[in-house]
């Protein structure tokens, strides 16, 4: 246990040794030292690579800035083109689509006077059979009225009528 007294006599009685006031010169220097090494490193190397990566990082984004201003300009440019290109094909399409439409009125009207012609030939034609038809109709009707008329005589009177007699009759009324 001796040995333990020396040791508990030799310890110093202030406790926390960074609190302790006799040694306050000595850390207070440590510091200026170590703040004056640390100011110097972030002075010389680590402010100079901040700095540089600052710098690229600022002219990367000036060159994106301007690479896009760029594509924004191609892209305007290629737009007006494909509205230019697009009105073009419009006119073209219009042009075509008249013409189109002109060439097959020309050729419904063609058709159309074709058709009336062949109509009309068809309705001439018709025409003259039913004039015919009327005309043979009109002498079978003549004949068979002179014929009921002589068979009318003959049965009512008993006398014969010439076929003439009763044609010549039927003509007049």
């Amino acid at each position: 246990m001796a040995d333990a007294s020396t040791m508990a006599s030799t310890e110093s009685p202030g406790g926390f040794p960074p609190f302790d006031t006799t040694t306050y010169p000595s850390q207070i220097f440590w510091l200026a030292v170590t703040f004056a090494f640390l100011f110097v490193v972030l002075w010389r190397v680590a402010g100079p690579r901040i700095n540089g990566v600052i710098t690229a990082r600022r002219g990367a984004i000036n060159s994106d800035i301007a690479a896009a201003q760029k594509a924004r300009g191609d892209a305007e440019e290629a737009s007006a083109a494909y509205q230019t290109a697009l009105q073009g094909a419009r006119k073209r399409a219009q042009t075509l689509a008249e013409n189109n439409r002109q060439t097959l009125n020309a050729e419904i009207a063609k058709a159309k006077a074709g058709a009336d012609q062949a109509a009309a030939s068809a309705m001439a034609k018709a025409h003259e059979r039913i004039a015919a038809t009327q005309e043979q109709a009109r002498g079978h009707v003549a004949k068979a009225a002179a014929e009921a008329a002589i068979a009318i005589v003959a049965r009512l009177t008993g006398e014969t009528v010439s076929p003439a007699d009763a044609a010549a009759a039927v003509r007049e009324s």
